[in-house]
């Protein structure tokens, strides 16, 4: 089958859910029915904007309670867990399940099995210690063992001892994070304890079959590439999975124009000839977090601002998409000022080809999502930079 790259990007944001209208009232059950459909969402510590994971959720559902995300996580048992999955990542604790043979990986090679073998006593210790403690942050173990920072030898973390034998028993499933504290660090605890009885992990094939099916549905159409990334697995797992699932008639071979590489369509995939999406999405969204593809789709060459120094940065630090209809529109650097109240709007600009209602939309979604934040202003730097800016000033 030959697709057109506008119908591949059609299933694409419908695969998303972000062709959806938005609920008025947004419950558990949207929620998790957003992870039932894109299988996951990123972590990570950055709060510019708004914590990594809460944004996919408001660029699908709209304004929502992130209570949601306390009560989806910290319940008992849990609705959500966190682990390796793409990066740090929420998934479904059925998800997590279908991620035990890459924690016994994990164990039996790579950094984390020599830092097993190497401080076995360490690692026992802090496992025995939450078992009789419960939930604990790495801080408090460091407390508990008196184990103090070194000087930094590189950029990277600056881990004790302890830290490190909480994320090797965390990525290797001796221990789970029970929930996040308000200063927004792990928790960690038994595993067991949190989810109940483990029953037996599943065999390293049906585990790559279940996550490439994952990826799969939440992509629509992909690359074996993307296919791969989406929960960072190894090429030979994925083809093999890839080859189940085209045997199984789940997976059917496309060729995409513009593509390169060959394509999977998932055949339960929405078609639609017309999607209404209007989005702004986070860097870290599975939507664009696989940047070829982003580009193979849409055309959007795209970098997210953080890691690049200041003076080479070309659209801003916290750049975020804005998907509107079938394109990717525009791109803006946003910020929440929440000591003033504001959204500020650092860089704006359109994308080649963007409709001519981008400017007027984009305004609607900022404010949206302004007081989603609980934030009464959008409002343009002083000194902000892109094409978009003198009319979003008037506009707002």
């Amino acid at each position: 089958m030959k697709l057109s790259i506008a119908a591949a990007r059609r299933i694409a944001i419908a695969a998303q859910g972000l062709d959806r209208s938005r609920p008025t009232r947004v419950t558990m059950r949207h929620l998790m029915g957003m992870y039932e459909r894109i299988g996951l969402t990123q972590i990570d510590s950055v709060n510019v904007l708004a914590r990594a994971h809460l944004l996919p959720a408001f660029s699908r559902l709209g304004d929502y309670d992130v209570d949601l995300y306390r009560r989806a996580a910290h319940g008992t048992p849990p609705r959500l867990i966190e682990y390796w999955a793409h990066e740090a990542a929420y998934v479904t604790p059925s998800t997590w399940h279908w991620l035990r043979p890459r924690m016994e990986r994990y164990r039996t090679g790579g950094h984390w099995s020599v830092f097993l073998h190497e401080h076995d006593d360490v690692v026992r210790h802090v496992r025995d210690l939450i078992a009789e403690r419960g939930p604990t942050t790495a801080r408090e173990m460091h407390e508990i063992l008196g184990h103090e920072r070194g000087p930094r030898q590189n950029w990277g973390w600056n881990w004790t001892v302890a830290k490190r034998a909480l994320e090797t028993s965390f990525a290797t499933g001796g221990l789970v994070v029970a929930e996040r504290n308000a200063q927004f660090e792990r928790r960690y605890d038994l595993p067991e304890r949190v989810l109940g009885p483990l029953g037996p992990a599943p065999s390293k094939e049906e585990a790559a079959v279940e996550l490439v099916r994952i990826a799969a549905r939440a992509l629509g159409v992909a690359s074996p590439r993307c296919l791969r990334d989406y929960f960072r697995m190894p090429t030979a797992s994925t083809k093999m999975a890839i080859d189940a699932l085209v045997a199984a008639g789940e997976l059917e071979e496309v060729s995409v124009d513009g593509f390169a590489d060959v394509a999977y369509l998932h055949t339960a995939a929405a078609r639609p000839r017309k999607v209404r999406a209007r989005a702004l999405l986070a860097p870290f969204d599975p939507m664009v977090f696989e940047r070829t593809r982003l580009e193979g789709l849409f055309g959007m060459r795209y970098r997210i601002g953080i890691y690049t120094p200041a003076a080479q940065r070309q659209h801003g630090y916290y750049v975020l998409p804005f998907l509107l209809g079938e394109r990717m529109a525009a791109r803006v650097d946003l910020k929440a000022d929440r000591i003033g109240g504001v959204l500020q709007v650092r860089t704006a600009f359109a994308e080649p080809d963007a409709p001519a209602e981008t400017v007027t939309e984009l305004a609607e979604e900022l404010a949206t999502m302004a007081a989603w934040l609980g934030l009464g202003t959008v409002r343009p730097d002083d000194d902000a930079r892109g094409d978009l800016v003198p009319a979003l000033a008037e506009l707002l």
